[in-house]
């Protein structure tokens, strides 16, 4: 937006205000700030408001677009308090045009906002037609054992003064653009990784600045998921065998004109010093066989082989608006050590996804490998027989004596420790930094305590999530696998909403969720499917749950809509395959990966697998229940819940025996079964108490990832809050904190990854990942009960519009403090205890309001500011309950309570 633009317009005035006190800022157009290549015909703006005084809400907004200085929408004051996901009402939108958008409000106060500093977003291509780029596929004779990473260029001249310039980008495989030698864009990986037979995501840059009067475009490629290794049989070309590469650079000049420079078979193509890449091997890079100033227009590439069309749809063509993979955090070396078999290696004291940027001189024809590890084994040797067929390397041979920085291109590994060989030199610390790169979401979630191993507990579980989140969610980031597999996601998607904000992240998951679905509605295993298994218990229901996940914390409603075919199918295709509600014939993972003894330790009871597949099953009916009355589909909502209790009634008549227990005496059952509503109401305390006999008879938790994170909560719940804060502040195996004895700085795949003698479990230790978000989910926990933030309760409240602050304290805390940043502002809650005093600090974003429980049910010991509660205006006293609140409502604000307990 040009700033004098809106400047000059006349103000349209909602009501006479001498004051404006509400300031309007954080612009975001479909969850982003200032997106370049929207496809999306309706998008939607969201805003925070910011007031320093208690009570504030929004009673009215009003919303301008513009684009080549006209209006395309002027919403006129709207009677509303809606500040999130307000959809655009205007014009239709044109391709390849950039528009800005300012807001203003009305608070309840009467004061009307200064308009916003304006935000921006230029549409992609809205039509398949507006492609007149064409696929192109280098014409060289491929070396189809190394497949080295072809280079393609084209050059163009540009005579008029540039008004815009905007570059759209994709690929089959990988690739990086250059114009003029600089980089493109900061993303890695791109277009990421999607159906490609369904959908296939193209990149847009804005790329002004990098015009000159003669120019290139330069492109690097590689096989990347598309026809690279994937899985676990060492088989490539999933998608198909060739790379291609689709650009289309749309340029505007300051006198209205337009030029176009896309891809076709003009271009010329050859190789460079990539050799060599895999995701999963590494990447080999001979810099003796770069050719010098390839990326600049003044090359001669006459001798370079021409490019040639190849015929691909555009119509499966999609713009990306999930943020992009980008470097993140810089690691120094915390070590470098020699291990007792001679090697050298680098410690950089954190696990993570990423890769080693590298400074090193020597002479031409030296060679360097860097290989990665995650642990170190018993005897401090380097550890990496549990990446399995992942060579997890990169080598570098030197041209010549000049210093130089290497990192690779079209890889990364899941590390900590690096060994060294073959480096020219002595192994020095400021040469070395460990990168770590995962998709670009914005952090929203802290989360502190008085006990150090959960603060470490809590880091763990954010680098568990940053090492996987790398433009899917993957399980694991080290071995020959690192797959989207749908399970480890619908049991950690409430603790990854929390840590980031994973809206478009997994929203574009979904998309491939749905697209790999079967026409029979069945969820393969991972995606994006490689070809798995289908409909398995738990891991076919992220097809219900992440959505609905989404829904609860965004406020989304367009995520339902979207995705309702499918997870109508999902449920279809259980419902078909039912007899009298029993989904008995379903197949799951079970418990995956619970606590598995090893020889001679005392065997767990085993869990009958049909009561997880019908409790899931039951679990996502209810989820269809729901999300029909939120669309309004009054119908299905009957349908679905008529399902529901169907699926209820066969779980009681086949899994509860005559005594009201359930016929599998372990810990699993009664988790999950307590945490899907499985059990009847009158008998839900039996089960409790059950639940806790079994914990109680083992002294720990015997579960995995379905059953464990729930188990907190249901002790919480049901009056064995003292077992819940044992089970999260126990430090030997198996727990959570174990891990982090042993040294760990992610979260482990198994229980039992390493024995408290340092030696690697047994039972299958060729699948032992030492980053495996999935046990991370009890982050939830910390965050919802241990600080006790939450959205409230109502069966409407969504996206933390109606807050809940209701803390557990327990255990050997003495204080916690979880802050959110949610599309409204930062919501927060913390508590201390101080002798027989609690002190609790409450911050609830303009526009918003929370309930509140405050352990006292004696409003005369609560003192908010110094001042009784109950005499205060701004607090609303709702009442007491469960013999142990004082249950308020406030309005946005910073409130700080003291309650005497007795």
């Amino acid at each position: 937006m040009k700033k004098t633009f809106f400047a000059i317009i006349l103000p349209i005035i909602l009501i006479e205000s001498i004051c404006s006190q509400t300031i309007v800022k954080e612009l975001l157009t479909e969850n982003l700030i200032d997106p370049v290549g929207l496809d999306i015909s309706i998008p939607r703006f969201t805003w925070i408001l910011q007031n320093e005084k208690r009570g504030i809400t929004q009673t009215a907004y009003e919303i301008e677009v513009e684009s080549n200085d006209t209006f395309a929408w002027r919403s006129g004051r709207v009677l509303s308090d809606s500040s999130v996901l307000v959809a655009y009402k205007g014009l239709p939108l044109k391709s390849n045009t950039l528009y800005f958008w300012r807001v203003r409000v009305q608070d309840n106060r009467g004061y009307i906002s200064d308009w916003s500093l304006p935000g921006s977003f230029r549409t992609g291509f809205l039509q398949p037609s507006d492609w007149k780029a064409q696929w192109i596929t280098p014409t060289l004779e491929e070396d189809t054992v190394n497949r080295p990473s072809p280079y393609l260029r084209k050059t163009f001249q540009t005579k008029k003064e540039i008004r815009s310039a905007v570059l759209y980008a994709t690929s089959h495989g990988m690739y990086e653009a250059y114009l003029n030698g600089r980089r493109v864009g900061d993303a890695h990986y791109t277009p990421g990784w999607t159906s490609y037979h369904k959908r296939l995501q193209y990149q847009a840059y804005d790329v002004t600045g990098l015009l000159q009067q003669n120019n290139t475009i330069a492109v690097m490629l590689a096989s990347g998921w598309y026809r690279g290794t994937l899985g676990w049989s060492n088989k490539n070309n999933h998608y198909g065998r060739h790379i291609a590469l689709l650009i289309q650079l749309e340029i505007e000049y300051t006198d209205g004109t337009r030029e176009r420079v896309i891809s076709d078979p003009s271009w010329r193509s050859s190789t460079g010093k990539i050799i060599y890449s895999e995701i999963y091997n590494g990447e080999k890079i001979d810099l003796r066989l770069e050719k010098e100033g390839w990326m600049f227009p003044e090359y001669d590439d006459s001798q370079w082989a021409y490019v040639k069309k190849t015929n691909f749809d555009t119509a499966k063509l999609v713009a990306t608006y999930n943020e992009p993979v980008r470097q993140q955090e810089i690691f120094k070396p915390a070590a470098i050590f020699n291990t007792p078999k001679g090697e050298q290696i680098i410690d950089f004291g954190q696990n993570l996804a990423g890769w080693i940027r590298m400074k090193v001189k020597g002479k031409s024809g030296d060679m360097i490998t860097l290989s990665h590890a995650e642990v170190l084994d018993k005897e401090g040797n380097f550890h990496t027989a549990n990446l399995r067929a992942a060579k997890a390397q990169c080598t570098y041979i030197l041209k010549d004596t000049n210093k130089v920085i290497l990192h690779p291109h079209f890889t990364w590994h899941g590390f900590r420790y690096v060994k060294i060989e073959g480096y020219p030199g002595e192994i020095k610390p400021e040469n070395f930094e460990a990168v770590a790169l995962y998709s670009d979401m914005e952090p929203t979630g802290s989360f502190t305590s008085s006990h150090p191993l959960i603060n470490r507990l809590q880091s763990n579980i954010k680098w568990g999530q940053k090492g996987n989140f790398l433009d899917i969610p993957t399980d694991c980031p080290q071995r020959d696998e690192r797959l989207g597999w749908t399970g480890d996601i619908q049991v950690f998607v409430p603790t990854a909403v929390f840590n980031m904000r994973v809206h478009n992240f997994l929203t574009k998951w979904l998309r491939d969720l749905e697209a790999d679905q079967l026409i029979t509605g069945e969820v393969p295993n991972y995606i994006p499917d490689l070809g798995s298994n289908v409909n398995r218990a738990a891991w076919g229901d992220a097809a219900t749950i992440v959505p609905w996940t989404l829904y609860k914390t965004y406020g989304d409603k367009r995520i339902l809509h979207q995705q309702y075919g499918s997870m109508k199918a999902y449920v279809k295709s259980i419902t078909n395959v039912t007899h009298d509600g029993l989904w008995d014939k379903g197949v799951t993972f079970g418990d995956w990966l619970a606590y598995s003894p090893e020889e001679g330790e005392r065997k767990t009871p085993g869990t009958n697998k049909n009561i997880i597949t019908q409790a899931y099953y039951a679990n996502s009916l209810r989820i269809m229940m729901n999300t029909a009355k939120v669309l309004n589909i009054p119908d299905d909502e009957i349908y679905y819940t008529n399902l529901l209790e169907q699926a209820k009634k066969a779980f009681h008549t086949a899994f509860i025996n005559e005594k009201g227990d359930l016929i599998s005496p372990s810990q699993t059952a009664y988790s999950i079964a307590l945490e899907f509503g499985m059990i009847p109401y009158h008998l839900e305390k039996q089960a409790a108490a059950r639940l806790v006999e079994l914990i109680d008879d083992f002294g720990h938790f015997t579960t995995g990832f379905l059953a464990t994170s729930p188990l907190p909560h249901i002790l919480l719940k049901y009056g064995y809050g003292d077992l819940a804060y044992k089970l999260l502040e126990r430090e030997e195996y198996p727990s959570w904190l174990y891990p982090i004895t042993m040294g760990a700085t992610t979260f482990w795949e198994r229980w039992n990854a390493i024995k408290p003698d340092g030696s690697f479990q047994t039972q299958k230790p060729q699948s032992n990942s030492f980053n495996h978000y999935a046990h991370g989910a009890v982050g939830d926990f910390l965050y919802r009960k241990v600080a006790g933030l939450d959205i409230a309760p109502d069966k409407d409240a969504v996206g933390y519009k109606h807050n809940l602050i209701k803390p557990f304290p327990g255990g050997s805390l003495k204080h916690a403090r979880a802050i959110l940043k949610t599309y409204y502002g930062t919501v927060g809650s913390s508590w201390k205890l101080d002798g027989k005093q609690m002190e609790m600090t409450v911050e609830v974003p303009v526009n918003t309001r929370a309930t509140v429980y405050l352990p006292s049910t004696t409003p005369e010991n609560i003192t908010e500011g110094g001042k009784p509660v109950n005499t205060s205006t701004e607090i609303n006293i709702l009442g007491q309950e469960e013999d142990k609140y004082t249950v308020i409502q406030i309005g946005s604000g910073k409130y700080q309570f003291k309650i005497q307990r007795l």
